[in-house]
């Protein structure tokens, strides 16, 4: 007895298909800036947030575009502005959350400066500096503008100037204006100036580990010291070491080419 053939399954279609995916409620709260979300778990649990006029205990339960959150009664409004934050790394610390082996964090240092208004977001650096790296590093509300400013498809250019072992000249690091090849693959041409025999100015528009160390040791010219002094057209400027400055709508959109959600300006 012969089979039917089986008729081929429809493809599998997301229930959010052709519409805006939802949020889980701790990360909706903390990207609205209500609270830093393990302070969103802990007010969840707790029960105190409603969706929609209902208690929500589990912090993943989806919220869906237009729903009205309210924590301890008070309504939170879901369309939160994307900040920047323009940081200047000092030495010595580690740019992640935790600490090791007794060597600080840049959040460590950064959290306790902010002001109220800016205290419930949970913040995102933008990329790492080595710990011994000093100089201009982003902080962020907004996840999606870490995948943009430290995606290689972006082309946004990181300056930074080494102090290095050796004597730099134009013939020296022609290489790395050509591109270069390095352990983990090829690295695009970087714009390069030499400022003095030992002081080289590189700008690269990618961010794989230590790349400019890398890069300047390939051509017999060791780091000795190493810093970011923009990112776009973001300039570290006169913050003071360890200090920061929240970025304007239009260095944002401008300076590192985003479009992020508008804020109400004081």
């Amino acid at each position: 007895m012969s089979r039917k053939p089986e008729k081929p399954k429809p493809p599998r279609v997301s229930r959010w298909e052709g519409r805006e995916k939802p949020d889980w409620l701790s990360r909706a709260l903390a990207r609205a800036g209500a609270l830093p979300q393990a302070e969103a778990e802990a007010a969840i649990q707790a029960g105190r947030v409603t969706v929609n006029g209902r208690v929500v205990r589990m912090h993943l339960a989806p919220v869906p575009p237009g729903a009205v959150l309210r924590l301890d009664g008070k309504p939170v409004s879901t369309e939160a502005p994307t900040h920047v934050l323009a940081f200047h790394k000092p030495a010595g610390v580690l740019s992640s959350t935790v600490r090791q082996h007794r060597v600080g964090t840049v959040f460590e240092l950064l959290l306790p400066q902010l002001p109220d208004e800016l205290t419930g977001f949970t913040w995102h650096a933008v990329g790492r500096l080595d710990v011994d790296t000093t100089g201009l590093l982003l902080f962020t509300n907004d996840d999606k503008l870490v995948a943009h400013a430290t995606s290689p498809d972006s082309h946004l250019p990181k300056r930074y100037v080494a102090t290095v072992f050796g004597v730099a000249d134009d013939a020296k690091v022609e290489p790395l204006r050509q591109g270069m090849a390095l352990d983990d693959g090829p690295a695009r041409p970087a714009e390069v100036r030499v400022r003095d025999a030992r002081t080289v100015e590189v700008s690269i528009t990618e961010g794989r580990h230590h790349q400019v160390k890398r890069m300047l040791g390939a051509v017999g010219l060791p780091t000795q010291a190493l810093r970011r002094e923009a990112v776009g057209s973001i300039e570290l400027q006169d913050i003071p070491e360890g200090g920061f400055r929240l970025l304007t709508e239009a260095e944002v959109r401008e300076g590192l080419r985003y479009a992020g959600r508008e804020r109400s300006e004081p």
